[in-house]
């Protein structure tokens, strides 16, 4: 159609049309929506990326809008992006950036801050987010944990439920606790040397 349509289409005139560069203003249709924040990379990779992060963090049980919406944090440079930022970028509307993003908050998987160069909100992912993430696990095990060890108290630790019970609750709470320490130990160890350690051969 626009070379000429129906009646008038020439394809001499239509392939000469096709090697002028594309008038100033307009961005090559093949740009993916967000390509403006992406710290100079390549769109395709950054997109790849993200995408299989988030598809994995789908399989550990994060919801998949959440789950887009933090790999996309995590896969800029800046650990940040504002509301707008992230509806270009994902190709969703406010509203579900917003759901998302209070899901993440009371996940403590990211934090809001004020944006200097506008009122914008931009949602931030701190260095240390896997470790918060491990320790509200945690808290929830040991919830958990404490439940099922009432459970078994109040049914009786001589029956079987309460024998079960009081077993699952005795691993939860010995498994949380020993992850807990071994978080805080990594956590101490990256922030004493600046870097992640070197994994064992």
């Amino acid at each position: 159609m626009r070379n000429g349509g129906p009646t008038a289409y020439d394809a001499s005139d239509a392939h000469q049309a096709g090697k002028r560069p594309p008038r100033r203003g307009t961005a090559p249709a093949s740009r993916p929506p967000g390509s403006d924040d992406l710290d100079g990379r390549d769109p395709r990779i950054v997109g790849e990326v993200a995408e299989r992060t988030a598809e994995l963090m789908i399989r550990s049980g994060i919801p998949p809008m959440m789950a887009r919406v933090l790999a996309a944090l995590l896969t800029t440079d800046g650990g940040s992006l504002t509301s707008a930022e992230l509806v270009r970028r994902l190709q969703v509307s406010p509203a579900a950036i917003s759901k998302a993003v209070g899901y993440l908050e009371n996940q403590k998987l990211l934090r809001r801050e004020r944006d200097s160069r506008s009122r914008a909100e931009r949602y931030v992912v701190d260095e240390d987010i896997w470790f918060e993430a491990v320790m509200a696990s945690v808290r929830v095990d040991l919830q958990i944990a404490e439940v099922c060890r009432e459970g078994a108290r109040r049914l009786g630790g001589t029956t079987p439920a309460g024998a079960r019970l009081e077993g699952m609750g005795q691993f939860l709470q010995r498994v949380s606790e020993d992850l807990a320490r071994s978080a805080e130990h990594w956590r101490e160890v990256y922030a004493r040397d600046g870097q992640p350690p070197s994994p064992p051969a």
